[in-house]
């Protein structure tokens, strides 16, 4: 039984690592231009998506499927195993390689389930969960498939569908000045007006961000990074809000586009991952419990809005 949990023990960190890797791999890539794993187009590449069951990939899976599709210029985010591809009769190409995924799998037999990251309510798996990898190929890498067609949204419609969202999440958010910032003392995010991004997808993903910050509140998520990253606390949260505000962009089909004021942030991001396997992977866990968190308060809202009337 030891021997069983030490092999399961390293070769879940052999997971841990040959991610963190591809995704260091992505963000030294294109940190010249501020390009990282997680921005995307919004359109043709939104949440990466299990071709069999329909769901979404959660946690550290986006991340890692955003940077394959990014780096090989896959205009899907639709995935599936060799034998998931294989049952809906397409065929993987031969030589296509594959990209690594990660679920994790109860250590107790009576108990076999899997669970992705970001699943529940704890910003890592459990000592009794193991890290299993599954390799998948995105549907630009397989014959005989084709994709269903989407609905396209137009411009304003998403705009208007961003407004919705971020009024949802209940956060006073007040504009004027120059910068973007939540100021935690008093519980507000404070925005430049409008008129001052380049468009208006920018503003929205900034105010995501910043209601990712306010997120962590104590009456709200009570999310504290000190512990599990000391000094580099602040640059984590920094990554985990970046992540989630590309989660939620991704949900409402906006673009994601690279930030030049974050080259402040790269190299803190890079020197914690490389030194601790598990940094992305808890990064975005907390970035995934955000997005469930932003989602259910638009449930709350719509309740309420029924309620009402």
């Amino acid at each position: 039984m030891t021997m069983d949990r030490n092999r399961q023990t390293q070769a879940s960190k052999d997971i841990y690592e040959r991610v963190t890797n591809q995704i260091i791999a992505a963000i030294e890539a294109g940190a010249g231009e501020y390009r990282m794993p997680w921005h995307h187009d919004g359109s043709s590449i939104t949440t990466p998506v299990n071709v069999a069951s329909c769901k979404a990939y959660r946690g550290v899976n986006v991340i890692a499927l955003w940077a394959a599709a990014q780096e090989s210029g896959y205009p899907s985010g639709t995935w599936g195993t060799y034998r998931q591809w294989h049952e809906l009769g397409a065929q993987v190409r031969k030589g296509e390689r594959g990209q690594l995924v990660v679920f994790w799998k109860q250590a107790d037999r009576d108990r076999d389930t899997d669970r992705q990251d970001g699943d529940g309510d704890r910003e890592e798996p459990a000592r009794c969960m193991f890290a299993r990898g599954y390799t998948v190929f995105n549907s630009a890498q397989v014959d005989g498939y084709t994709p269903p067609e989407m609905p396209v949204l137009q411009a304003a419609e998403r705009i208007d569908h961003a407004e919705q969202f971020c009024a949802a999440l209940g956060i006073d958010v007040r504009h004027g000045g120059s910068q973007a910032c939540y100021i935690p003392s008093k519980d507000y995010v404070k925005m430049p007006e409008f008129a001052c991004f380049r468009d208006a997808i920018a503003y929205y993903a900034v105010l995501l961000h910043e209601c990712g910050h306010a997120s962590g509140a104590k009456h709200r998520l009570d999310r504290d990074l000190s512990g599990r990253f000391g000094s580099a606390a602040y640059a984590m949260e920094e990554c985990t809000v970046e992540l989630l505000s590309a989660m939620i962009c991704a949900d409402l089909n906006l673009t994601v586009q690279p930030r030049p004021d974050h080259a402040i942030y790269i190299d803190s991001w890079l020197e914690v991952l490389r030194s601790d396997s598990r940094a992305i992977f808890t990064a975005a866990s907390k970035a995934q419990q955000i997005a469930d968190w932003m989602h259910a308060q638009q449930v709350d809202a719509h309740q309420q809005d029924r309620g009402a009337a």
